[in-house]
């Protein structure tokens, strides 16, 4: 684990950790989602090896609590997610509300759970208000325009729709599904990533 910048990160490290991460995630395998989310963490924000396992394990606490179907507890992962954005706040050269990043956090998984369960007949959110919600976050987390993360969030949303049809299908380690949601993820962080580059200080 090295120390860098939140705005210099490897896109296809992410994209894969991502990957194994919600497979893990919809599986509910804790141990490989940890194991993930350390590697997204060290990937993503280079805080180091000591904060990085403590930043990881917020992130696993929150999915935790939010996992439960119907009755996850919102509250508990945005907790958790506010004490791993104010870890990140502390120790990287981003600048943020750290309370506010972890409401947008937990919003974006609110809204695709809806999305995916739903359908717009039952007035369900669309796949355009889950591109506006990860647009809203990371243009607070990145401090920069939010037409700069329009591909960005536009890849991780068609992430989203292949995992959630790998979910339907039955979660299944070996389906071609979860080589096109790498895929997506993949080009989301790499979208991320060159728009980032361009607000090195912020908008």
């Amino acid at each position: 684990m090295r120390r860098h910048s939140p705005r210099d990160f490897d896109a296809v490290a992410l994209g894969h950790l991502e990957t194994r991460a919600w497979a893990a995630y919809y599986r509910r395998e804790w141990w490989p989602a940890l194991k993930a989310f350390v590697g997204m963490v060290d990937a993503g924000f280079g805080l180091g090896p000591r904060l990085t396992l403590v930043a990881a394990w917020h992130v696993l606490r929150a999915n935790q609590a939010w996992a439960p179907l119907p009755h996850n507890d919102p509250d508990a992962a945005r907790a958790a997610m506010l004490r791993f954005y104010r870890l990140v706040l502390a120790h990287s050269d981003l600048t943020f509300d750290p309370v506010r990043a972890a409401e947008l956090e937990v919003e974006w998984w609110r809204i695709h759970r809806a999305h995916q369960r739903g359908t717009a007949a039952d007035g369900a959110p669309t796949r355009d208000d889950l591109e506006r919600a990860l647009v809203d976050l990371y243009s607070h987390v990145y401090s920069a325009p939010r037409e700069s993360m329009a591909v960005a969030a536009r890849c991780r949303a068609e992430a989203m729709d292949h995992s959630d049809a790998w979910v339907a299908a039955g979660c299944d380690l070996a389906d071609p599904r979860l080589a096109a949601e790498r895929r997506a993820l993949v080009a989301s962080y790499a979208a991320l990533l060159d728009a980032v580059s361009r607000f090195p200080t912020g908008a």
